[in-house]
């Protein structure tokens, strides 16, 4: 019995084939699988996929695909018996009990006929679990091959695959706050409109149009969207966009602004003067929180769109910005783990990166920053990876499961963010903390999602500042 497919695949031919001769293969079942083959097949049956769903059917829980046990049975038949140039002929199933996430199931073939004219063989098939009990069964009917194989196994295809929406749960949990009153500044691409509609239309905000009205209604017309029952305040351009949101913000017409086709330094020009009044004793910071495919649990980056090169004072505002965006999303119940990265795990005077990281250390373990737990320096490869320290023998409550990443400076920051999103497929929702109001800070290159998700922050936010979580 194994449970990975050998190195090297060797076939049984139709002449070394006999009765009662039998392979078998056993695999643990994963959210990764189910969602692997939801996303191959187009089978989106909400018994696999959606959780609260299926705890209310008789399985009382997300189950596997029926056919994703089937799919064990075509890779013992095409690698172990017969093995490499076995063709399929045909496949009866049944299936007697359900497989849930964790469940081990064993998958075993057995020859039970030849047909010497026509070199094809049927075979039995039975899935069980780590019970005994029988899960599938059924007979497979196969071409078996006349000519010995013996070659390498080729590589499996590198799939990524995100079984887990880190942000689903954040905006689910907006229901409870209503929705944010929020000025939307200079939205006058369609991709503006469409990101505003559909933060609309989940509760999540009620919006406030701020820009030229001719080009904000050629958007909307683009989009296919009707923004009649909205408020628009008309302005002659970006800049007068800008102050106008301040203004709003400043007068409690709104409780946050969200950035549309603006410059970001245009918009955070105007919110930060001192005639808006929008600011605190706190540097004005972003923060990215990230959905990544290969990372356990939301990860927050900071500072990657503000400060472009902080100092050590900046960046222990930085840290109690991204720790006052962590109370407002999972409570106090378990303080975050910051990682403060530098190039090399060592303090080094040669390194400012890393000088800072030891002083901010130090000025968590006095109380002048508070409601978390820092380490530092942290090369990014420690920060997140429980191996990658181990073989480094960093001790470390923080390295390889960090929460936030606080970076050297902005180039860094907006790097890391961009490779994480363009090449490891992750979701980035952008907020500007250290104001009274929150920001929401999107792209034009941002999805759809991450913009709803960059929404769901700013409500979140908005809330926790309004219970008195933070001031």
């Amino acid at each position: 019995m194994i449970d990975t497919v050998p190195a090297v695949l060797k076939n049984t031919t139709f002449d070394e084939l006999t009765i009662g001769q039998t392979a078998s293969l056993t695999r643990r079942l994963t959210r990764a699988d189910i969602a692997l083959f939801a996303a191959m097949s187009g089978d989106v049956n909400p018994a696999h996929l959606d959780d609260d769903y299926a705890a209310t059917t008789r399985f009382h829980g997300v189950i596997a695909h029926g056919m994703w046990a089937g799919a064990l049975i075509s890779t013992v038949l095409g690698t172990l018996l017969p093995g490499p140039g076995t063709i399929y002929l045909e496949q009866q199933i049944t299936f007697h009990k359900p497989v849930h996430v964790g469940d081990k199931i064993t998958v075993r073939v057995t020859v039970e006929t030849k047909h010497d004219d026509q070199s094809r063989a049927t075979l039995r098939c039975e899935c069980t679990n780590e019970h005994k009990q029988l899960v599938a069964d059924g007979m497979a009917v196969v071409l078996v091959p006349k000519q010995k194989i013996s070659m390498p196994a080729p590589a499996l295809p590198r799939v990524m695959v995100d079984a887990e929406d880190w942000f689903q749960p954040i905006i689910e949990s907006c229901a409870a706050c209503g929705p944010l009153a929020v000025a939307v500044v200079h939205p006058v691409q369609a991709d503006d409109v469409q990101a505003v509609a559909e933060a609309a239309q989940k509760g999540l905000i009620t919006p406030t149009l701020v820009g030229p009205k001719g080009r904000i209604m050629k958007a909307a017309q683009d989009a296919g969207i009707d923004i009649s029952a909205w408020p628009l305040v008309d302005t002659e351009h970006s800049h007068a966009a800008a102050d106008e949101a301040a203004r709003l913000a400043s007068t409690g017409k709104v409780s946050a602004v969200m950035k549309g086709s603006l410059h970001t330094d245009e918009l955070m020009q105007a919110l930060l003067t001192n005639e808006a009044g929008l600011k605190t004793e706190r540097r004005v910071s972003h923060v990215y929180i990230m959905d990544i495919p290969t990372y356990h649990k939301p990860l927050m980056i900071t500072d990657a769109a503000i400060n472009i090169q902080p100092n050590l004072e900046e960046k222990a505002d930085i840290c109690r910005n991204a720790v006052n965006l962590w109370r407002a999303l999972y409570g106090d119940g378990r303080p975050p783990k910051i990682a403060v990265l530098a190039a090399v795990e060592t303090v080094t005077s040669r390194m400012q990166a890393t000088l800072d990281a030891a002083a901010l250390c130090k000025m968590a373990d006095r109380g002048q920053i508070a409601h978390c737990i820092i380490d530092g320096p942290l090369a990014l490869d420690n920060a997140i990876s429980y191996a990658a320290a181990r073989d480094k023998n960093i001790q470390s409550p923080v390295a390889g499961d960090a929460d936030i990443l606080v970076v050297p400076d902005i180039e860094a920051g907006n790097m890391l963010a961009k490779q994480l999103t363009f090449l490891g497929q992750a979701e980035a929702a952008g907020i500007v903390l250290g104001l009274r109001i929150p920001v929401i800070l999107t792209s034009r290159a941002d999805t759809l999602a991450s913009k709803i998700a960059s929404c769901a922050l700013a409500v979140r936010l908005a809330a926790a500042r309004r219970a008195g979580v933070f001031k």
